[in-house]
């Protein structure tokens, strides 16, 4: 089984290609560059790499949310147009997964976390390769009380990992920062969840049927929402 994935859904940009569970390529850019830009030259230099006809792609995912609005659409967006133009299904993994993917043989607890902005993340806990908790979004301050209760190494991963290390990292003994080669996000462990998901018994979607996960509306919808309040 092929599988193309992507992963766009913050800062770094990423493309995989999964064959029969072996990586045969994979490209990584963690630069400020707009991912409408990149992305797809990005899988086209894979497919020509790998010398990969897209058509021969099984199925094509996508980390699907949560994350940047305008990252989390483009990939999407990339996806459910090769899975309709291949005529192939596909399917969407929590970004929070995705980050805590390279975690999962260790002997420990991975919060997954990226920066949603005003001092909120994006978060998730995971334990040797199973969810401890669902997709949310927290103010950092709801985060750590969320972790005085455990007692295990927390290895805190993902793009906003730093700067809530930086913040409760005086109040924990615990908490560890992931190194930065593992701590962000790619499109490699998007496929390998892909390939587990499948395996297990979960059915691809159409294109049709991907969508994105957005935990909080857009920030223009969230000031509109607030002056309509306001208003009342």
């Amino acid at each position: 089984m092929k599988i193309l994935s992507v992963e766009s859904s913050a800062v770094s940009c990423s493309v995989a290609l999964l064959d029969n569970g072996i990586l045969i390529g994979e490209e990584f850019t963690n630069v400020k560059l707009t991912h409408s830009e990149t992305l797809m030259p990005m899988v086209k230099n894979i497919l020509d790499n790998t010398k990969t006809d897209i058509g021969s792609v099984d199925v094509f995912s996508v980390s699907n949310g949560p994350g940047s609005f305008t990252g989390v659409r483009i990939g999407v967006a990339a996806v459910k147009g090769m899975a309709d133009g291949a005529d192939k299904p596909c399917l969407g993994i929590s970004t929070l997964e995705t980050i805590a993917y390279p975690f999962f043989d260790r002997n420990c607890i991975v919060c997954s976390l990226m920066d949603a902005r005003c001092s909120q993340v994006y978060t998730a806990l995971f334990e040797n390769g199973k969810r401890l908790t669902p997709d949310s979004a927290m103010l950092i301050s709801e985060l750590a009380d969320s972790l005085k209760s455990i007692d295990k190494p927390v290895i805190f991963a993902g793009d906003g990992a730093a700067v809530t290390y930086e913040k409760l990292s005086g109040s924990f003994d615990n908490i560890i920062l992931a190194d930065a080669q593992y701590r962000y996000q790619r499109a490699s462990s998007t496929a390998f969840l892909t390939e587990k998901y499948i395996y297990s018994g979960t059915t691809p979607v159409s294109a049709d049927e991907l969508l994105p996960v957005y935990l909080r509306l857009p920030q223009a919808e969230r000031e509109l929402k607030k002056k309509k309040e306001l208003k009342k």
